[in-house]
């Protein structure tokens, strides 16, 4: 009997000056607003989106954490993450303002471009983190790297 797929569930959160969990780029299949400050989002298997969690502290910021997140098919290996129902594929995650802002101005580029974020080759995103954990400068995703991924029409 084949596996039923379960939805990747993640939470989102904001509370002014202290918490802001949001999606930088995502297309969730529900949302549920929980009570004003939280929310969860839905999304299929093999969905690819991206989080952004900023936390602060009496002394100012104390947490910046953005990822890159594919949601699990069935048999898939997942990564449990924090806030996000039952795990997920990290294929990018930068930790602190330096390396989470470089991401977003990456982000920012590929829809420049005119490029939806949550079609981007996996690879692209998994090159991104290994760049900046070497302290690399991030490569570019150009229109003519997009649509050799999407001629080989795989959605690794």
């Amino acid at each position: 009997m084949a596996p039923t797929p379960t939805p990747m569930r993640v939470s989102l959160a904001f509370v002014e000056q202290r918490v802001n969990v949001w999606l930088r780029f995502g297309q969730p299949v529900r949302e549920t607003a929980l009570d004003r400050w939280r929310r969860v989002v839905v999304f299929v298997p093999g969905a690819v989106c991206c989080r952004v969690k900023w936390i602060a502290n009496d002394y100012g910021t104390a947490l910046w954490q953005l990822m890159v997140l594919q949601a699990p098919m069935p048999f898939d290996g997942a990564q449990r993450i924090s806030g996000v129902v039952p795990g997920a594929r990290i294929l990018l995650r930068a930790e602190g303002e330096r390396q989470v802002k470089a991401v977003l101005a990456a982000i920012d580029a590929i829809e420049q471009w005119g490029i939806d974020p949550c079609t981007v080759a996996v690879t692209y995103w998994r090159t991104v983190g290994n760049r900046l954990a070497a302290r690399q400068p991030l490569p570019e995703y150009t229109p003519e790297r997009h649509m050799a991924h999407v001629a080989r029409g795989v959605l690794q």
